[in-house]
């Protein structure tokens, strides 16, 4: 069962949530906050049911052992998401284009190509999504459905990275690239306003 502290709370605005890994978790929860219709992003390390016998560990932040138990946890971000505004399809195709989502690679189990979610209806959605989003790519697509088992935050320090310093070096190498893949292919989802603050320019025709 997903844990009672990630069901669904009820609000003026009827919510969704869904889980995203496969970069980095600075660049994936970058990409999400830049949307319009997501209304939060939580960063950490998200582990899946039934897997077992990985600490999330990364260069960012390190997951230790938990009540005794290992979990096989991976970088990863929660949206929270206004589904009136903007859709899973949208989300996960948005996802897809923003990581190497046909690629294995060294790096996989810290950075897992995933769509985590919350319950099996969504988990059926999502699938549904990824099998008619394969037409997109040449490669099989890698990232797998998952069901959501617990999250832990990454470190203070580690969260809103992007757009507390959007001039860090990180941010420009890594981080800038990515978001400007959402100017280019969807312009319509993405909030402007917000990454032309962060000094990203953006075309007005």
């Amino acid at each position: 069962m997903i844990p009672d502290a990630y069901h669904a709370e009820t609000s003026a605005i009827a919510l969704s949530r869904v889980a995203f890994g496969g970069n980095c978790y600075w660049c994936t929860e970058a990409i999400f906050q830049s949307l319009l219709g997501v209304e939060s992003v939580e960063q950490g390390f998200v582990a899946a049911r039934g897997e077992s016998d990985h600490d999330g560990e990364s260069d960012h932040d390190v997951d230790n052992d938990h009540d005794g138990e290992t979990e096989a946890f991976s970088e990863a971000v929660i949206v929270h998401f206004d589904p009136s505004a903007i859709s899973l399809t949208t989300l996960i195709e948005i996802h897809l284009h923003t990581h190497h989502c046909t690629a294995q690679h060294s790096m996989r189990q810290q950075f897992r190509s995933a769509v985590y979610v919350f319950d099996e209806q969504q988990g059926l959605e999502a699938q549904h999504i990824l099998d008619a989003l394969q037409a997109d790519f040449s490669a099989p697509i890698i990232t797998q459905v998952l069901p959501f088992a617990s999250f832990r935050p990454s470190k203070e320090r580690c969260q809103n990275y992007f757009y507390s310093n959007p001039q860090r070096p990180f941010c420009e190498r890594w981080i800038t690239p990515k978001l400007r893949i959402l100017l280019d292919r969807f312009s319509q989802q993405v909030d402007q306003q917000r990454l032309a603050n962060a000094g990203l320019d953006i075309d007005k025709d």
